[in-house]
């Protein structure tokens, strides 16, 4: 198998996992509506999906047509942070259980998350994001797609982190 095939795998292997992502977060919407949950700061979502399914689809055409090689010096290490980035990611899901969404969603009466790896900083999931952006392309050498994501997701998580600071400010601390 080419080391092309295996990078379209592990590409598919994330999209599934976002797949399972917006499963968990529909899941989480209907629940926080239930409890009198508003959504805040929508009007970036749009573009946050779009972005997002656009590192994929550029990681696997900056790959196939631009004919980039795998160099294991520089893959292996990308690899390792493509996991790591998913176990934040899941450690996040995880440690705010119900709150979790890829919407910006806050139930009132409910106290703001400080657990888990939130203990150490406020974003951890966007640290995730910032982290897998950048290292999934990289693990076959797909540099032009690592960069736009990073400066179009530099601008989509300023907006996305002022909004939900915004929205969190009104929250209690546990």
């Amino acid at each position: 198998m080419t080391s092309e095939v295996l990078y379209t795998v592990l590409v598919a292997l994330v999209g599934a996992e976002r797949l399972a992502e917006l499963v968990v977060a529909k899941r989480n919407l209907a629940w926080s509506r239930a409890q009198g949950g508003r959504e805040v700061g929508f009007g970036h979502y749009p573009f946050m999906v779009a972005l997002h399914t656009g590192l994929l689809a550029g990681c696997l055409l900056e790959v196939w047509l631009g004919h980039r090689s795998f160099v294991p010096a520089l893959g292996w290490p990308m690899l390792a942070l493509v996991v790591g980035g998913q176990a934040l990611r899941w450690w996040c899901i995880r440690t705010l259980g119900h709150q979790w969404n890829t919407r910006v969603v806050i139930v009132p009466g409910l106290s703001r998350v400080e657990g888990g790896p939130y203990r150490f900083f406020s974003h951890p999931n966007y640290v995730a994001v910032v982290v897998e952006g950048v290292a999934l392309p990289l693990v076959h050498t797909a540099w032009i797609t690592a960069l736009t994501f990073t400066l179009l997701n530099a601008a989509l998580l300023t907006v996305r982190i002022r909004a939900e600071n915004g929205a969190l400010a009104g929250l209690a601390t546990a």
